[in-house]
């Protein structure tokens, strides 16, 4: 049987500019298929939910109204977004792989965990000393990474991010690398799941390879220039390196094979993709191909077995700040008799949190703003926000006693619908983390052991090892 690889589309982001704004490009034909021009977003503040909508942490520009504002765009309906108003101004963004939650970071160095489903905000905590640049979750959702402009990388363990009874405590961090000198520039993960690795890049001209588990730096790979955006075809396993100087290094990434620790150096004519005249700003891949963004107002797609430029596309002027490959079929409307009740929902993000009161069981609602009045799409306004309107609208007058007693009711219930969920996640993640560290108990002794065992008995152990992880992943 043929398998048909599905089509696929590449958004490119600007930033400050709001006469740029994001535009999607076709990466067969190169066709342009939409363009939102009020969408500015600094780097890794770009990213999509679900394959179905876009949000972006909008960059403020004069006269916009509030310190800073996230906005949401359904794939179906670009041209309506849902703005959401933030305390301050958010930088990178990231979401969970199952589109629930979404966790953003500000120059402050303060993080907000939101729910997206229910518009909920769940965490705000210092994270940093200095202001927030990448943000990133594991590939099992159980973790998150927080990088900042003074090199230090921190690891959080979702598990205290979801404590419910103190929104505004700062939970301690799994880890704190201390290992780069500059800025750091990117974060990512390798899909191996016996081997809890994490990369990042700097300016100060290093990739550095860690064990998010252990805590330990596994490989420094040292070039001539600063670094300032990576990515990593996962299948092929390779890490490019964008350059100050508008190259891209490719390396093959062996992080798993040798214990300890081991520098690389990468000076040694690895090999170089030339075509942009300017620092590369972004990186992304596809299953065939490598696009890039450069400060020349440029984007190139690279085939990444011939090596060779496949397309160009070009901005007017101005950088292009973020890359985010979508699939063709997201752009597709969904028919009425398709949708189901139980279907992906976004909701409005709370600007401030919620204080659970766990004598009384009550909630006390921190912020009475009244919601975005933009034309209602697929993204549901959910009854946290018809709660806040009549709030608000109660500003005019006293409300009766049963009303106030009725949404008294109303919060309760959904503080406890809240609560519910997030044990529910809690346990799935600690089920996750139980099963990782058994898979690399599992793979320590196999390596242990592999020197003594003959090669039919490591393959029969190597098949046993990865049943046994198969039946841990099943409900």
């Amino acid at each position: 049987m043929t398998v048909v690889e599905e089509r696929e589309a590449v958004l490119a982001c600007s930033d400050k500019n709001m006469k740029i704004g994001a535009t999607m490009w076709d990466l067969e034909t190169g066709e342009k298929l939409f363009h939102i021009p009020t969408c500015a977003s600094p780097p890794f503040g770009f990213l999509c939910l679900r394959n179905r909508f876009l949000v972006a942490s909008q960059s403020n520009k004069l006269g916009s109204v509030g310190d800073g504002a996230i906005a949401i765009w359904s794939f179906n309906k670009p041209q309506q977004p849902l703005l959401n108003y933030t305390v301050e101004a958010i930088g990178p963004l990231s979401c969970t792989n199952d589109g629930i939650y979404l966790v953003g970071g500000a120059l402050s160095g303060k993080a907000y965990l939101w729910d997206v489903t229910n518009g909920k905000l769940l965490k705000t905590w210092k994270a940093h000393n200095k202001s927030l640049n990448c943000m990133l979750f594991s590939d099992d959702n159980s973790l998150l990474f927080s990088s900042s402009s003074d090199g230090m990388i921190c690891v959080w363990p979702m598990i205290s991010l979801l404590d419910v009874e103190d929104t505004r405590s700062s939970p301690p961090p799994l880890h704190c690398f201390l290992g780069h000198m500059s800025s750091i520039t990117g974060l990512l993960t390798t899909p191996n799941s016996y081997l809890s690795r994490l990369v990042s890049s700097s300016l100060d001209g290093t990739c550095k390879v860690w064990d998010f588990i252990s805590g330990m730096l596994v490989q420094t790979h040292v070039y001539p220039f600063a670094i300032t955006s990576i990515t990593l075809h996962q299948r092929e396993m390779l890490l490019f390196c964008g350059t100050e100087k508008g190259t891209i290094i490719v390396n093959k990434l062996d992080v798993g094979q040798e214990e300890g620790f081991s520098i690389v150096n990468e000076s040694q004519q690895p090999l170089e993709l030339k075509g942009h005249n300017g620092a590369i700003t972004a990186l992304t891949s596809t299953r065939a191909c490598l696009i890039s963004a450069s400060e020349d107002c440029s984007i190139c797609a690279w085939d990444i077995f011939s090596w060779k430029r496949i397309q160009r596309f070009s901005i007017q002027k101005g950088k292009v700040t973020n890359l985010v490959i979508v699939s063709r079929s997201s752009l597709l409307p969904t028919p009425n008799h398709r949708r189901v009740p139980n279907q992906y929902h976004v909701s409005q993000l709370e600007k401030y949190p919620q204080l659970v009161n766990s004598f009384k069981g009550t909630t006390t609602l921190l912020s009475l703003r009244p919601l975005y009045t933009g034309i209602q799409t697929d993204i549901d306004m959910e009854s946290i926000g018809l709660l806040k309107q009549k709030i608000s609208s109660s500003q005019k007058g006293d409300l009766p006693m049963a009303m106030t007693m009725q949404m008294k009711m109303e919060a309760n219930v959904e503080s406890r619908v809240l609560a519910t969920n997030m044990a529910k996640h809690v346990m799935v993640i600690n089920k996750q983390l139980q099963s990782k560290l058994l898979g690399m108990m599992q793979h320590r002794l196999f390596r242990t052991n592999n020197i003594n065992l003959p090669k039919a008995s490591r393959k029969k152990f190597k098949i046993q090892s990865l049943m046994q992880e198969e039946e841990s992943h099943k409900p």
